[in-house]
């Protein structure tokens, strides 16, 4: 994939149930409303094309999504990976726009960036853009489809490999359980079978892989015939159509594909396999059974049944796993369910040091629950409220719907799917989800998977065996330079009716709208803000308390995080049970989170709920249960967390960076739960004690977007006013990070891996600095998206990487400037060296037309900043959190618009600083850390003298 991933609305879905329990609601109007039907226009042209309309006309934007019914299972083995690796290709070149033409268009005309992603069934491909860019969009988009194979050439099909192994190694191959998908579907399906190999392929079939391959391939599925174009968003319906035609009509036709034929797993025994991870602390239990397509209609019911059996408190497996058994601190179950086959998962972390034999009697005394008990009315309903709440979700963006009613009309041959699927959801009863457990689940053939730490074998599942995973070795040298040459374009150009090198006019100017913003207050301080937005019936909001980790102890840095966690287990009139039942009766959802300067009480809800979700949030805040069991099992949870990340790349580099920015007396040292021997000194009282001093309404404040208005949340929060009387604390100043006056290489040595994870910064501006929208707008064509100077550098040209990124990370007392990325292991050198080199001439070689370019991405790209709730959200925190004024969006837009190139190179001097940064470094020391010596910083700061090879 480009960027990200979205799936289908079942998928989503599936994964917003959170919790499926047996509170009885009392009579709060929880009933499912009727279900707004999102409208639409489907017709095909003659080519073939499927085309699908959307209007919305809520904000000034337009989105459009390619969607090609062609992933990996319509790939053959030996030849895997195409379909990915063409994802990629695809964002490169085109004859009319140029390499590089579709993202740098996107990025001045104001877009949120291309992207796309590839499944085993589908490539889609989208962006959302002010709608003056309509034309735009379509014309690049349509060039995709009928401009873009002469552009590639054995050099462009080179680099891209390197790319796509990169993208590899960081998903799979350096991080702990990345090869248990392989392993899964190796085991799970015949080798003929599409779903047997991968999405990214295998390494030995990309090398493979020829420049006729890949054009036959794209040749065969990338027609008219076999892709949906949906467009939504603020547009004219005509208008539209009559551009369509224009730069998608004329593209040929291609060869009639037939239909991909359902296809089951086929397996008739239980298969057990097992791996050691080089990178994997604790054992993980993986079970898989075959099940059924998407959109069959036992899908549903299955979907249900993931949720019910691992979701909540009640939910079996948690019940016998976590509380009583205490076998496990994490258990995941879900479903996936593709285009001609599906499976159901269950994954299961074992405590460390224990094996996967001492959890299959929690599994069966789980499963043994549910068929005793099955799953009440009352259950289900729960978990069809909050499929309502993801489903208006879903509605809120128009590159969401462009998204869905592609992928619909692509699977099903009807955009209006998107309506039927959430009857469907609707439609499941209590005794299908015992039927699809019978049918599916209870004594059928499955996979099993044991992924053990290495040198562990002894953990797997008993007679399980060696999975057989062929390992890349990274060799200093091993990969071929890409030879630099002259793209002379000189194929011959696709014929046109028209010039279609020439881009669009923009269309007519719009108006940008401008969120009302609404602020009140309660008698005891707590400040109130919001935004009214009846777009849809859901309402977001935010409970802000300052009660952060800077209001801890060193000696206990997890005490705020840990208080955070348990207001989210019960109230003094309700277990943690009955608390997530009556949530749920509501289809709310709400969490609690600690950072370093605040605890946010945040979540959503059905705006004819908000009062009693009020209810529960106030119960939550002022009547904590403060359960020593569930404390317990905090602690617990938090200290297998600690184990279970000691071993992957990304994780030790998030931990170690605050250690090089701050000393061990500071509290933000430490993440969130602190070392282990710091955590397990923690007691129930510690909580108690932080929560009676630190949450006061004094300096608190309440964030809310969507369907309600300033009058009901005045109301609903009214009970506040007075019970809630806790006196504000003293304002907490912690001193600053160290600055550094050099540059200083630090490196965590972790044996064998694969990719070197970079992270390189120093403490910067705050979020208040006068500088700080000038410094943020300096950073956006350097490393803020995907045409970046430094994306293009380390990823397009050099093939080092999957993606870097740069930015200044602030809050209202400090902030950090940091370049991150996760590099091929064997060019850490180079890459920390190209990185430093782009710093220090990024200022320097800025120019008048890339100041232009900058200035109307962010100027234009305003648009799409505030479509969402959780966008308008934002927007109101800046407001609250650092002072800034009710159109502060507009008023740093301005403030971008009068900057010159002089100013803007006085911000990069300023805050761009190579020779003054700390270079953090996680990756093999064997091969890599003699080699930093080169960077001429000094000897690399070897942070883990004690690493072995595994």
């Amino acid at each position: 994939m480009k960027h990200l991933v979205k799936t289908s609305l079942a998928c989503i879905v599936a994964a917003l149930v959170l919790v499926s329990c047996r509170y009885e609601p009392q009579d709060i109007g929880v009933k499912a409303q009727q279900l707004t039907e999102v409208q639409f226009e489907k017709y095909t042209l003659a080519n073939g094309l499927d085309v699908v309309l959307h209007v919305d006309r809520s904000d000034p934007i337009v989105a459009i999504d390619l969607a090609v019914h062609v992933g990996s299972s319509r790939e053959l083995p030996g030849r895997t990976g195409f379909a990915h690796l063409f994802e990629h290709l695809l964002f490169l070149d085109s004859e009319n726009l140029g390499f590089g033409g579709l993202d740098s268009m996107n990025t001045r005309i104001g877009g949120q960036g291309t992207n796309g992603f590839t499944t085993k069934d589908m490539t889609q491909y989208f962006q959302a853009v002010p709608k003056d860019a309509l034309e735009k969009i379509i014309w690049a988009e349509a060039d995709k489809i009928g401009y873009f194979i002469n552009t590639v050439t054995t050099q462009v099909l080179d680099k891209e490999k390197e790319v796509v192994k990169n993208e590899k190694r960081l998903r799979v191959d350096n991080r702990p359980y990345g090869h248990r998908w392989y392993m899964i579907g190796k085991a799970l399906y015949a080798d003929d079978h599409p779903y047997n190999w991968q999405v990214i392929g295998s390494l030995e079939d990309l090398n493979a892989a020829k420049l006729e391959d890949v054009k036959n391939f794209y040749n065969k599925w990338y027609v008219p015939n076999n892709v949906t174009v949906t467009l939504t968003g603020n547009f004219d319906v005509a208008q539209a159509k009559i551009w369509i035609d224009k730069y998608f009509g004329e593209i040929p036709r291609g060869a009639d594909i037939a239909p991909i034929t359902p296809r089951a797993s086929g397996i008739t025994e239980t298969k057990s396999l097992y791996y050691e991870d080089n990178f994997a602390t604790v054992a993980e239990y993986a079970m898989v059974w075959p099940t059924v397509p998407q959109y069959h209609k036992d899908a549903y019911a299955l979907d249900m049944l993931s949720t019910y059996l691992g979701h909540g408190k009640r939910a079996p497996f948690n019940e016998v796993m976590i509380d009583e058994d205490k076998l496990t601190s994490s258990v995941s179950m879900f479903i996936n369910n593709s285009e001609i086959a599906g499976e159901f998962y269950i994954l299961v972390d074992a405590k460390e040091g224990a094996d996967i034999d001492g959890l299959t009697d929690g599994v069966a005394k789980a499963f043994a629950r549910f068929e005793q008990n099955g799953i009440s009315q009352t259950d289900l309903d729960m978990i069809k409220t909050a499929q309502e709440v993801a489903f208006y979700a879903n509605l809120q963006g128009a590159l969401n719907k462009a998204i869905q009613l592609g992928e619909y009309n692509m699977f099903t041959g009807d955009p209006g799917f998107i309506n039927q699927d959430i009857r469907n959801i609707q439609a499941v009863t209590t005794a299908d989800v015992v039927r699809v457990y019978e049918t599916y689940i209870k004594n059928k053939p499955h996979i099993q998977t044991s992924i053990v730490p290495k040198g562990k074998p002894e953990l797997a599942l008993g007679g399980a065996k060696l999975a057989d995973i062929v390992e890349e070795k990274i060799v200093q040298g091993a990969e071929k330079t890409a030879v630099e040459v002259e793209d002379k374009r000189d194929w011959l150009r696709t014929a046109s009716s028209f010039d279609r090198t020439i881009e669009p006019a923009f269309g007519s100017a719009y108006s940008l709208p401008s969120p009302v913003i609404w602020k009140g207050g309660l008698a005891n301080g707590l400040k109130l803000i919001g935004v009214e937005n009846d777009e849809t019936p859901l309402v977001y909001f935010s409970l802000h308390l300052d009660a952060g980790r800077n209001r801890g102890s060193v000696d206990k840095p997890a005490v705020a995080a840990l208080t955070a966690d348990m207001l989210e287990k019960g109230t003094t009139s309700m277990t943690t049970a009955e608390f997530e039942d009556a949530l749920s009766a509501l289809g709310a959802s709400v969490s609690v989170g600690s950072g370093q300067t605040a605890t946010v009480i945040s979540g959503n809800t059905l705006a004819r709920n908000f009062d009693a979700t009020m209810g529960l949030v106030t119960d939550m805040l002022l009547n904590p249960r403060w359960d020593e069991t569930e404390f317990e099992l905090l602690v617990s949870e938090a200290v297998d967390a600690i184990t279970a990340d000691a071993g992957n790349p990304s994780s030790i580099s998030t931990r170690i960076w605050p250690q090089i920015l701050y000393p061990d007396t500071h509290m933000f040292h430490y993440t969130s739960s602190g070392p282990k021997d710091k955590l397990t000194t923690v007691t129930l009282d510690d909580l108690k004690a932080f929560h009676a001093k630190n949450y006061a309404p004094g300096s608190a404040s309440f964030r809310v977007a969507g369907n309600i208005s300033k009058a009901q949340v005045g109301k609903s929060l009214s009970g506040l006013a007075s019970a809630w009387t806790t006196a504000t604390p003293p304002a907490v100043n912690l001193p600053q990070a160290k600055i550094p006056e050099i540059s200083k290489v630090y490196f965590y040595d972790v044996p064998g891996a694969k990719q070197s994870v970079l992270r390189f910064g120093y403490p910067a501006l705050t979020a208040v600095d006068a500088d700080y929208p000038k410094a943020n707008a300096m950073n956006y064509l350097l490393g803020n998206i995907y045409t970046s100077k430094l994306m293009t550098e380390l990823r397009v040209n050099k093939g080092y990487t999957y993606g870097i990124r740069s930015g200044f990370g602030v809050i209202k007392d400090r902030g950090t400037f940091t370049v991150r990325s996760s590099v091929r292991a064997n060019v850490t050198l180079e890459a920390t060296q190209l990185i430093r080199d782009i710093l220090a001439n990024y200022g320097p070689d800025f120019t008048e037309d890339d100041l232009v370019t900058m200035k109307s991405a962010l100027i234009k790209g305003q648009a799409l900043r505030t479509e969402t709730l959780s966008a308008k959200l934002g927007m109101l925190d800046g407001i609250v959190a650092y002072g800034y004024p009710d159109d502060y969006m507009s008023k740093n837009a301005e403030m971008v618009k009068a900057m010159d190139l002089a100013e803007f190179k006085r911000v990069a001097d300023a805050y761009l600083r190579p020779d003054a940064m700390y270079y953090f470094i996680v990756g093999d020391g064997k091969t890599q850390g003699e080699r930093l010596k080169e960077l001429g910083l000094g000897d690399p700061v070897m942070l883990n003298t004690d690493a072995k090879d595994k």
